[in-house]
């Protein structure tokens, strides 16, 4: 592994998981009353990264999934959460009385441990040593904790006219990226 491996494998994973295009994503979930835990969240997204690096092409021929329909299954999650930040409805319901707990799904997996993010990991095992891009992974897993710690923070620091806006033009960019994904692998 060197560092410009390293480095490369980093910024190409930061672009594809959005960690920052995902702040308002959160905060929006949490002020719905989405519980999530930064350090579960967090594992969770890097064990899913680092086990799809090692096993994924053949967990997913397994069960006879092709890599592009598991991306388009992906996008259409990606594409619900889109739909509810831009029109501010509720598509993902919880059972009467369940705890509205996100840190599983959606927030580790699709939305940062996505059909993208995993798609660009098998991509990136034909340019690169697993050594930089598990590197990239760990880099990219210390980023995502230091940004979920910091979500109140971000969120204190917005106005709501502010989060609002933000939410809705990232739930656009959202829309793009799972339609983005959808038309690549149909």
């Amino acid at each position: 592994m060197n560092f410009a491996a390293l480095l490369s494998v980093s910024v190409i994973l930061f672009s594809v998981i959005d960690m920052l295009g995902n702040i308002p994503v959160l905060i929006t979930m949490k002020k719905e009353g989405v519980r999530f835990t930064p350090s579960v969240v967090t594992g969770f997204a890097t064990v899913i990264m680092i086990a799809f690096l090692f096993f994924g092409a053949s967990i997913l021929k397994l069960f006879g999934i092709e890599i592009s329909s598991f991306a388009l299954a992906g996008s259409i999650v990606m594409l619900f959460i889109g739909i509810e930040m831009i029109l501010g409805i509720k598509l993902f319901k919880e059972e009467p009385g369940e705890a509205a707990s996100g840190s599983i799904v959606p927030i580790a997996f699709p939305l940062l441990a996505g059909a993208g993010t995993l798609t660009t990991i098998i991509s990136l095992k034909a340019e690169f040593d697993t050594a930089s891009i598990l590197g990239g992974i760990m880099v990219n897993a210390i980023i995502i904790f230091v940004l979920l710690r910091s979500i109140d923070w971000f969120a204190a620091k917005m106005t709501p006219q502010t989060a609002t806006t933000l939410r809705k033009v990232f739930g656009i960019i959202l829309l793009a990226i799972a339609i983005q994904i959808a038309k690549t692998n149909i």
